[in-house]
């Protein structure tokens, strides 16, 4: 399993790491995706998957460990983490959806929909602000 975006992810500041800052991230509808490690305990697991309930977005259950995600996160051993980009999110779990179809397609094509759409919103307001600037449908006199 590639885990490097992860690494990316959390370079980048999109990624929240631990149950409490995941929380956060859900709570304020931030998060897209929640993950959890293979080997992450059936609380954690649990804790997880309400989480994603709550905001709706998939819950995908990692084949990698603790340990593997800790050494490409910096971290020691965590067992839930969010992803806060709808691209890079979708862009994950669609490399997970190549190595393992069954498991992960319908999570990459329901991070695939959000993808676009926040693609989509980030364009119209790019509109919006640059006919505020320059007046759309103002005429010169």
């Amino acid at each position: 399993m590639n885990i490097t975006l992860l690494g990316l992810a959390k370079k980048a500041g999109l990624l929240e790491i631990g149950e409490e800052s995941v929380a956060r991230a859900v709570r304020t509808r931030k998060a897209c995706v929640v993950f959890t490690a293979s080997d992450a305990s059936p609380n954690a697991v649990r804790r997880a998957a309400q989480l994603a309930g709550l905001r709706r977005c998939p819950h995908v259950r990692l084949s990698a460990t603790k340990e593997e995600i800790g050494a490409m996160v910096g971290r020691r051993t965590p067992a839930i983490l969010a992803m806060t980009d709808a691209g890079l999110a979708h862009r994950f779990v669609w490399q997970l959806a190549q190595e393992n179809p069954e498991q992960y397609a319908a999570d990459a094509e329901a991070l695939r929909q959000q993808a676009e759409r926040a693609a989509l919103r980030r364009k119209e307001k790019a509109a919006q602000l640059r006919n505020k600037r320059t007046g759309k449908g103002r005429t010169k006199q």
